[in-house]
């Protein structure tokens, strides 16, 4: 996580991976405030062709990047009739080739899931400047992941609100991290179910899980928070980005969310890092740092704050958190089986397949079912192989409950 002493005097060209997502729209709207400094060279997105046009409208930019020909060939069409010069490019591979780009000098990973590894890895290996919102990276390439920072010489810059926190309360000397740190905490909302009987939750809808009381997020991590598993992958996430034990990271429930997170020093000192729950926030401190810009958040007005709650994480109303440590301490590769297991579960809770309450059956269920191989995580394909096996058997857990 090396910086420059000073912000560059040209503009920074940034690729935005993920662009029409919560995170990906935040970063244009963050960026529209200081065009002075920041152009966008490449964007892209998953399904929403019309949004990534309307982007594209927007900022013109060198290329934008769809998964499928069909899907490319629609925003081509919008593109020439639109007169712009935007090569649009399809395929997963061409998000690695945008992302190690030679033009680009910052890339926002914002990509959901295990999708956003490659292009993570590409962009590490061509040494970026890398905005990490993509805990999956992490997640599912561990080590394999931050070797790749290591020998591309990347800056890598947490941007979940809760990663980026702990980095804002430590030095930039990476080096004396160990020296300082006791321990960290996560802070979670607890999501929306916090004070609902664990009893109902098998009647819970989509809709009701996606309805976070303090942040506005997509469908997906809307029901990781519901469920807790998006505080297990940051607590895993966390190991990596902070060099941590298992030990050293904890979780409390701070319904507020106004703090972040907090570092307890080895003195019991306490540095922790507040805000309003704005993503844009986190999002200005990895495109300025170490300096800081106007985020476009709302000031925090303490004289309004009714007070600041903390209550311990309920292990029976949050079963999947506790599955983060298990697999950290657990075979390599667990925490990646653990990943696919709960986008194949989320998926299905999404679609109508199965309830709220089972998600977890499945992920704990599919942690017995696959016996990941260590010397084959070692390799992005051995990695990648893991993550089929995984979801593989997570679909077949899946079937078995909706027979």
């Amino acid at each position: 996580m090396s910086a420059s002493p000073h912000f560059p005097q040209v503009r920074q060209r940034v690729c935005i991976l993920g662009s029409t997502g919560s995170v990906g729209a935040n970063t244009l709207d963050v960026m529209s405030r200081h065009r002075d400094r920041y152009e966008v060279f490449a964007l892209s997105a998953y399904s929403r062709v019309d949004t990534l046009l309307a982007q594209c409208v927007q900022w013109q930019p060198r290329f934008a990047v769809v998964p499928l020909a069909g899907q490319a060939q629609l925003l081509r069409d919008g593109v020439r009739v639109a007169g712009l010069q935007t090569e649009v490019l399809e395929g997963a591979a061409s998000l690695s080739v945008v992302a190690a780009h030679p033009e680009v000098d910052a890339v926002m990973a914002s990509i959901v899931g295990a999708a956003g590894l490659q292009p993570c890895m590409a962009a590490a290996r061509a040494g970026k400047r890398l905005l990490l919102a993509n805990k999956e990276a992490l997640v599912v390439g561990g080590a394999l992941f931050m070797q790749a920072v290591r020998e591309g010489g990347a800056t890598l810059l947490p941007i979940d609100s809760e990663h980026s926190a702990i980095f804002q309360c430590l030095p930039e000397d990476r080096s004396t991290w160990r020296d300082r740190i006791d321990h960290i905490v996560l802070t979670a909302s607890g999501g929306p179910f916090r004070q609902r009987d664990p009893a109902s939750l098998g009647n819970v809808t989509p809709d009701e899980a996606c309805a976070h009381p303090n942040w506005v997020m997509g469908r997906k991590i809307s029901v990781d928070s519901a469920t807790m598993m998006n505080k297990a992958l940051e607590v895993i996430e966390a190991r990596w980005l902070f060099d941590l034990t298992p030990e050293q990271i904890r979780v409390v429930i701070h319904p507020q969310s106004i703090i972040h997170s907090m570092v307890v020093c080895k003195d019991n000192s306490v540095l922790a890092q507040l805000g309003t729950p704005d993503m844009r926030v986190p999002i200005a401190y990895g495109l300025s740092f170490p300096q800081r810009i106007e985020s476009g958040a709302a000031a925090l007005d303490f004289t309004r704050l009714a007070g600041l709650h903390f209550e311990p994480a309920d292990m029976t109303r949050y079963p999947g958190l506790q599955l983060a440590w298990d697999t950290l301490r657990g075979p390599e590769g667990s925490t990646a089986v653990l990943n696919a297991a709960n986008e194949v579960a989320v998926a299905a809770f999404l679609a109508g397949t199965i309830r709220f309450d089972q998600i977890h059956s499945v992920n704990a269920k599919t942690l017995e079912a696959v016996q990941p191989d260590a010397q084959a995580c070692r390799s992005v394909g051995g990695l990648l192989a893991l993550d089929d096996e995984s979801r593989r058997a997570a679909g077949n857990l899946v079937q078995g409950l909706t027979r």
